[in-house]
């Protein structure tokens, strides 16, 4: 199928060069995604990933605020960036996405790598192009799915190298973006939402319903109950939950002491925080960094 005679797409179909524990790996994903499947709170993940909406209406979620997505808009998203994708309801959305390592260090390449990976970290790391800069782009997209359906001892080094050619082309137009948030939202959806923004910003720090109450010049009650309504979460626990997640990124990011993960992330004491760990993921920290580096264990043979 070609979608807007642009991106070629196959639903349920996907290509994997090597795994993700690995310093060069791709995953691309396609598929057709709906409403019914939105996730509750945002995720994170070890590697770099694209995210390319071929439906209109979706939106992309950076650090509990919203952006509002076209057809064809790339989302790229860094390493440990918690973020979601919500679809919008009756019509379901197609979508790429692509999940990748690659060795940033290569030598004679590495200044290279990191400008084209610096692109994930920028303010706003969403681009939209003019359509002839779309065909470009998709074109190289195109090759990579079809040399993935074919026999070739080389397909693995032709994936990778179309796929650097595909993030070079954004790189040397990403002068051209066109992007900019339009997402509709009412005066109180926008105070909720820096709200969130907030949160994530400050997670560290002593936050409570009283002080986000105070320091945005609204009422506890009008505040617990809209942020509820808007997020779907109550103050407190989307506090527990941002702090969560980033205690979890550096449980398999880093080797530090448990006991010395909970401070950082805004737990006053580790029984708080073993306590609220346990409440939101269903184990203690030190299960889940076994499980991950288990899991490494089983990559690596």
């Amino acid at each position: 199928m070609i979608i807007d005679s642009i991106a070629l797409f196959q639903d349920k179909y996907y290509i994997q060069v090597n795994d993700e524990n690995d310093a060069l790996f791709y995953y691309f994903d396609y598929d057709v995604r709906s409403a019914d499947i939105n996730m509750q709170f945002q995720h994170f993940h070890t590697f770099y990933e694209l995210c390319i909406m071929l439906g209109p209406n979706t939106a992309h979620f950076f650090e509990g605020v919203p952006y509002q997505l076209q057809n064809f808009d790339i989302v790229a998203i860094a390493p440990n960036q918690l973020h979601k994708s919500q679809y919008p309801a009756g019509k379901s959305s197609r979508r790429i996405i692509i999940q990748f390592n690659i060795p940033k260090n290569t030598p004679g390449l590495s200044s290279e790598y990191g400008k084209l990976l610096g692109m994930f970290h920028q303010e706003t790391p969403i681009f939209r192009f003019d359509r002839e800069t779309q065909e470009k782009l998709y074109r190289k997209l195109n090759e990579i799915f079809r040399v993935s359906k074919k026999d070739d001892s080389m397909r693995n080094l032709m994936i990778h190298l179309k796929f650097v050619e595909f993030l070079t082309l954004i790189y040397l137009n990403k002068d051209k973006n066109l992007y900019s948030n339009e997402t509709e939202m009412s005066d109180m959806e926008e105070k909720i939402y820096a709200i969130a923004g907030y949160i994530h910003v400050h997670y560290p720090e002593n936050l409570s319903l009283d002080l986000l109450a105070s320091k945005f010049d609204v009422s506890c009650s009008y505040l617990s109950r809209q942020f509820k309504n808007v997020t779907g979460f109550s103050v407190t626990d989307y506090i527990q939950m941002t702090r969560i997640r980033n205690v979890q990124a550096m449980l398999v990011n880093t080797q530090t002491p448990i006991t010395e993960v909970c401070a950082p992330c805004g737990f006053n004491s580790f029984s708080q925080f073993n306590r609220v760990f346990r409440k939101h993921i269903g184990m203690s920290p030190s299960a889940y960094r076994k499980e991950y580096q288990l899991q490494q264990s089983e990559f690596d043979t």
